[in-house]
C-alpha cells in the first residue's frame, strides 16, 4: 500500500471508470440502492464537473464528485468523497482536498462547500482543524432518510461548511473568545452499531445544543478533540 504522496488523483474519462467509481463509493457506503447512480455520476463527469478517482497504481481506491454552484458566486459544491476502509486515516483525504482546491483554482472558483455529519469527530477534526473551513449553517435532516448502512435509520443532520480557497485557514479561537462548547462522542460509528439508542440521544443533544447557540447569535469557531465544538461571538 502506497503512502499518500504516491497516491494519484485522476479525472475520470469514460463510462468504465465511472462504473468503477460508483462501485468504490458503494463499497464505502453499502446500500440497497446507490446514493449517486452511475448515470448521474456520468452526467456530472461528461458535463465538465469535478469527478475523480483516487488511484494506488492502477487500482481505484477512492472517488469524489463535486459540481459547480451559481456562476455569480464562483463556487463548487463537493457532494461525495469516499476512500476504501484500508486507506482511511492515512492522509489520503488531505491529498484529495488539495487536488480539488487546485482543480477549482484553475477554473476561477474561489470557494468550495460541502456538508458533514456533526457527530463524526474525525471529520470535524479534519475540516475545522486541518483545513480550517468555516461552518455556515446547521441543516436538520438535510437528505431525509438515507439508504446506506452507515446512515440508515439516522436523521441526516449536517453542518454546511465553506472553504475560501484564497484565504488563510480559520484559526482556532483563543480560550477567552469561547462562549460555549458542545461535546460530541469520540466514535459515533461504533455507538450506532452497539448502542443505537445512545447514538440517537447524542444526535438530539448535539442538535439542540448547536442550534440553541447559533440562534442566540454565536457561530462555530473551531473544534477541539476533547471539548467538541467551540462557539464564539459572530462578527
Amino acid at each position: 500500500m502506497r503512502e499518500p504522496s504516491d497516491i494519484e488523483i485522476r479525472e475520470l474519462a469514460d463510462i468504465a471508470q465511472v462504473h468503477t467509481a460508483a462501485a468504490v463509493l458503494a463499497e464505502v457506503w453499502p446500500a440497497d440502492r446507490q446514493a449517486l447512480p452511475v448515470q448521474a455520476l456520468r452526467a456530472l463527469q461528461y458535463s465538465g464537473n469535478y469527478v475523480v478517482g483516487v488511484y494506488d497504481g492502477e487500482r481505484m481506491v477512492g472517488a469524489s464528485a463535486a459540481w459547480f454552484g451559481p456562476p455569480a458566486g464562483r463556487t463548487m459544491h463537493s457532494h461525495v468523497t469516499g476512500v476504501l476502509p484500508e486507506y482511511q486515516g492515512r492522509g489520503v483525504g488531505r491529498v484529495l482536498k488539495q487536488h480539488q482546491r487546485d482543480w477549482a483554482f484553475t477554473r476561477g472558483i474561489g470557494r468550495i462547500t460541502w456538508t458533514f455529519d456533526p457527530l463524526i469527530a474525525r471529520n470535524a477534526h479534519f475540516n475545522l482543524q486541518v483545513l480550517g473551513v468555516r461552518v455556515t449553517d446547521y441543516l436538520v435532516d438535510q437528505y431525509g432518510a438515507m439508504p446506506d448502512a452507515v446512515n440508515r435509520g439516522v436523521p441526516s443532520d449536517r453542518l454546511l461548511v465553506s472553504w475560501a480557497l484564497a484565504e488563510p485557514p480559520a484559526a482556532m479561537p483563543d480560550a477567552a473568545a469561547v462562549a460555549a462548547e458542545v461535546r460530541i462522542p469520540g466514535d459515533i460509528d461504533a455507538m450506532r452499531r452497539e448502542t443505537p439508542a445512545a447514538a440517537a440521544a447524542w444526535r438530539n443533544a448535539v442538535r439542540r445544543g448547536l442550534r440553541r447557540h447559533l440562534e442566540a447569535g454565536l457561530r462555530i469557531g473551531g473544534f477541539d478533540d476533547e471539548r467538541g465544538y467551540l462557539l464564539v461571538a459572530a462578527h
